[in-house]
């Protein structure tokens, strides 16, 4: 056993099982957040350096062992994350963890086979939560694809509401225009549109803008609306908001699988080069509508053989952030092509953000993300829940949506009248589906989803948006 417990911790009790790439993500996430951390993995260098790095509890052994989950605290935990790269032993792990204590269980289940029955498993086998960073991973870039002229776009109120992620072009209408001037422009048009410019980030710093701030060329902002606004706003910036044609996928995983199916179902055209003979006969026959290329998409023939200069979108989904990264400096420099690449690491961020690659996904940091809402959720004893929780510039702030079960100090009340804390911006309300970007007259209303933006982590609570008396 490695670490200590420590009194001074007032979180969670947390067991995470798995101690690969996911299992740290989520680790360093919640670590920071002051939860009571036990870790279990079979690697003694992995569980040592984790458990020092991070100040929490290690153990050695096989999570799927009772006893090793008895001396790793089952009986008191209030969650255990089962996220190794097995999805029986994840399953395994979550099954005894019902048996022996009473606490959530959240298993990460890879394979296309289980996803299809995740809502079975859920049921039968009492799963607080699966995830699927693959398939999660491949949704956010179906997103992308069908506005590739955004950086990002995160969803909210389920799907309702979206935050795009672009970044302004040189002589863009938005250079040198404030935030103020911006607004009038879109109330005067002759269908006004509603967007809300949420954050822009400028040569490394965050800023959430007031009516004052004046935008340049080269800012990476978000703005929030619905979809059909946010496309109207894109369109009068001068961005182009069709969906792409075609997509080159490189590599055959499954984050190429889940991806080509919605693509396929959205009626583009998906190719994918994977050097696996034998996978691509399993890709043939799991997607028979993509074309299946046989050879090392690496290779600067193939590429050039197979289409490069004239697709539409290239997504470079091998397992290696190195070919990745290569892979779509190569593709933007051979052609015009939407590029999105995926990185499993995120301890280069900085580094990566200074390269000119488009859009970027982090699988791990997205399913970080759904499970810290969970935990945060659970911590509240109250009942204003978590909806959907995102991290914003290299986890600088959060946009996070909350949904509103009772009065409390935040309802009907004009949000002008509120105590709010700096540098937080109230985005949206969703009320019974209908998305209002709220002006200081409108007030949050019980039954009501709420999103906020805001530099301050660790949110559990609408009632967190207030400045507390001293």
């Amino acid at each position: 056993m490695f670490g200590s417990r420590s009194s001074k911790k007032t979180g969670l009790k947390i067991i995470i099982v798995g101690c690969g790439k996911v299992g740290v993500a989520i680790l360093k996430q919640l670590a920071n957040e002051g939860h009571d951390i036990t870790i279990i993995d079979k690697d003694p260098q992995k569980v040592a350096t984790y458990a020092n790095q991070y100040d929490v509890m290690g153990i050695v052994g096989n999570g799927a062992n009772h006893s090793v989950q008895l001396e790793a605290g089952i009986q008191n935990a209030d969650l255990i994350a089962a996220v190794t790269s097995s999805d029986e032993l994840n399953i395994l792990c979550c099954t005894i963890a019902k048996q022996v204590g009473d606490c959530a269980t959240i298993a990460r289940l890879r394979d296309p086979d289980y996803s299809k029955e995740a809502s079975y498993l859920r049921e039968k086998l009492g799963l607080t939560m699966i995830i699927n960073p693959e398939l999660e991973t491949a949704i956010e870039v179906s997103r992308v694809l069908y506005l590739p002229t955004a950086l990002e776009i995160n969803s909210f109120a389920h799907g309702q509401a979206e935050m795009t992620r672009i970044k302004i072009p040189e002589k863009n209408v938005l250079d040198n225009k404030s935030i103020a001037d911006l607004g009038k422009d879109l109330a005067n048009k002759q269908k006004p549109i509603n967007i809300l410019i949420a954050a822009v980030e400028r040569a490394g710093e965050f800023y959430i803008p007031s009516g004052d701030f004046v935008l340049k060329a080269g800012d990476i902002m978000s703005c929030v609306g619905t979809r059909p606004m946010s496309r109207k706003f894109m369109e009068h910036i001068g961005f182009k908001t069709a969906r792409v044609k075609d997509t080159m996928i490189i590599g055959g995983g499954n984050v190429a699988y889940y991806l080509a199916g919605q693509l396929v179902n959205m009626g583009i055209s998906v190719k994918i080069i994977e050097e696996s003979k034998k996978r691509c006969e399993e890709l043939s026959v799991l997607l028979p509508k993509a074309i299946i290329i046989n050879g090392d998409g690496t290779d600067q023939e193939t590429l050039n053989e197979e289409g490069l200069a004239e697709t539409e979108s290239f997504v470079s989904l091998t397992g290696i952030d190195e070919e990745n990264i290569l892979l779509t400096l190569h593709a933007r420099k051979h052609s015009n092509a939407k590029t999105i690449t995926k990185i499993n690491r995120s301890n280069f961020r900085e580094v990566i953000n200074s390269l000119d690659l488009g859009s970027v996904v982090y699988p791990c940091s997205i399913t970080a993300e759904s499970i810290v809402a969970y935990v945060r959720a659970k911590k509240n004893s109250n009942s204003n829940s978590i909806e959907t929780l995102y991290h914003m510039f290299d986890s600088r702030a959060e946009a996070i949506e909350f949904r509103v079960d009772e009065k409390s100090e935040v309802t009907d009340i004009p949000l002008k009248d509120l105590n709010l804390k700096k540098n937080l911006l109230i985005a949206f309300i969703n009320r019974n589906g209908s998305i209002l970007l709220p002006t200081g007259q409108d007030s949050i209303q019980v039954g009501d989803t709420a999103m906020i933006v805001t530099t301050e982590t660790g949110f559990t609570d609408i009632r967190d948006i207030l400045l507390k008396a001293v």
